[in-house]
């Protein structure tokens, strides 16, 4: 059945103008994958404008794009084969919008990475290529594309494949194929070309099928990173359903959960889909990788945006503030040590710094410096970063969905990269001059200084007032800084603002001192 297919998202990569977009636009006319009338009317619209017919046109549907003839944003598109069912991800290649590619290969399970036979190897052919390696994406075929501008050489084919191998395995990575394409005649895309007879490999769509991997065959640990608790009080429904997109592994009801970083573990009773039927012999039976989901536990604990759902028994990831990374780094101000940034791993997110930069890397030449003080936009840096709370993580090349995160620096993402080694939180961190540490003051206080949203005035004078009288020190202004907020927090108050917060107001006064206090206490042994 059609339902039952593995499913794989694919993410084409490549220097601007080598033709990816081109490349995903004839796969999908080959493989009678666009809807009826779509490739006339492209037809039309090029005859109208004056534009020769181009299959990147099917993909790339922004105005702007088509006017300048490059990819801005990542566009994705689906078709499937007797074996899987893809996602095609179209990623941009000027050197403008790599923070579009990484966004788009983020998710990627393998890639195809397009080099233009004509005009070779480019700076972002071996850049998106070390992009790839940091995403933990290894399965890669290379696409010689236009190789019918050069005559179908072969000699030119095998340049590319001897001098791009080279590049590949200083970085650890060995392609699974070269193929020579021609993606605007269809050579190679979706069958094989008899003006290639010297190429006897597989053409792009057999070896998108040869690809390792597949929801189905996803035996890895479960992964299910948080996204919201929704809280039903209507019609006597008093379900708490946990919600998130399913990274790895299988889950199933009756499954023991444990959710970190906070190390609380609840039995899940029921998996929950949206829309489904009212019959509860119609519930799913089980969510594996790929799904979104939610899932209602035997015992209530309370759980935030934030942590990951792992099943008990199976590897746990990494707790930590502390871990080693390598980064890319697009931000307009350079990356620099001691510096306060955002850190976005899976659904959490929190305040880090730059402990240290040990190394700097340009992606392009590979030059390594060893003494830089800071790394300038388009660097790789190896780096030591210290969060403010502990977020749960893997180590990316074992799982990369949660080994992943991006750095925001004035509100607008600077940087990306993945964990490659956790550290004792001792390390790196400096000591601190407070003559109170944290773990004092929180026991003291009998609190765990934390955020709450509130969505007025009104919630949070009045959620104030009754978390005073509870016997807790919590403290509402409907705007603050960060730096305010942190200094708050710091003194071990629990803080009611508007905005991201670790638990969110809802109105209900009895819902939100519950709330705050499971929140609170459930993280300390007083």
């Amino acid at each position: 059945m059609a339902d039952e297919k593995l499913h794989m998202n694919i993410v084409v990569a490549g220097h601007v103008d080598h033709g990816k977009s081109t490349v995903i636009g004839r796969l999908l006319a080959d493989t009678h994958t666009l809807p009826d009338g779509k490739i006339e009317g492209i037809r039309e619209l090029c005859r109208r404008t004056g534009k020769p017919f181009e299959y990147a046109f099917l993909l790339d549907a922004l105005k702007d794009e088509r006017a300048q003839g490059i990819t801005i944003d990542t566009a994705r598109c689906f078709f499937e084969t007797e074996k899987r069912k893809y996602i095609i991800i179209d990623a941009p290649g000027h050197i403008e919008f790599l923070k579009n590619m990484i966004t788009g290969a983020s998710r990627a399970d393998a890639a195809l990475l397009v080099i233009d036979a004509a005009e070779g190897i480019c700076e972002n052919s071996r850049r998106h290529g070390y992009m790839l390696e940091m995403l933990g994406i290894t399965q890669i075929a290379v696409l010689v594309n236009k190789i019918d501008l050069v005559g179908y050489d072969r000699a030119v084919y095998d340049g590319i494949v001897r001098d791009y191998t080279e590049f590949l395995r200083t970085i650890g990575i060995a392609p699974a194929a070269f193929i020579p394409v021609s993606a605007m005649e269809g050579d190679n895309i979706a069958s094989h070309s008899e003006k290639t007879p010297w190429y006897d490999g597989p053409d792009v769509l057999e070896q998108l099928d040869r690809f390792e991997g597949g929801g189905h065959e996803d035996k890895k640990p479960l992964r299910i990173p948080v996204e919201d608790v929704y809280k039903f009080t209507e019609g006597g429904d008093d379900r708490r359903i946990v919600a998130g997109l399913c990274e790895s592994g299988t889950l199933r009801a009756g499954d023991e959960v444990v959710f970190y970083p906070s190390g609380k573990s609840a039995r899940v009773k029921t998996l929950e889909e949206w829309f489904m039927d009212a019959d509860s012999s119609r519930r799913p039976v089980e969510f594996s990788r790929g799904k979104s989901c939610g899932f209602t536990m035997e015992t209530q604990i309370y759980v935030r945006r934030g942590e990951i759902a792992c099943k008990a028994g199976e590897e746990p990831p990494a707790v930590g503030r502390t871990f080693r990374a390598s980064m890319f780094w697009l931000g307009k101000s350079p990356l620099v040590p001691g510096k306060e940034y955002i850190i976005k791993s899976c659904t959490a997110k929190t305040v880090c710094r730059i402990a240290k930069i040990h190394s700097v890397l340009d992606a392009a030449s590979l030059g390594k410096t060893t003494d830089a003080a800071q790394a300038r936009r388009h660097d790789i840096a190896d780096c030591t970063i210290v969060c403010e709370r502990e977020i749960a993580f893997d180590i990316g090349a074992s799982l990369p969905a949660t080994g992943r995160f991006v750095i925001v620096d004035n509100y607008e993402i600077s940087g990306g990269g993945i964990i490659t080694e956790v550290l004792p939180d001792e390390e790196n961190a400096k000591g601190s001059s407070a003559a109170v540490s944290p773990a004092e003051r929180a026991k003291y206080l009998r609190q765990k200084p934390l955020t709450v949203s509130v969505p007025d005035e009104e919630t949070g004078r009045t959620l104030e007032r009754a978390l005073f009288e509870e016997g807790r020190i919590a403290y509402y202004a409907p705007r603050l800084s960060d730096e305010q907020k942190n200094a708050l927090l710091a003194a071990g108050l629990i803080v009611l603002t508007a905005g991201d917060g670790e638990v969110t107001a809802s109105g209900s006064l009895a819902e939100d001192v519950t709330a705050v206090l499971l929140a609170s206490d459930n993280a300390l042994e007083i």
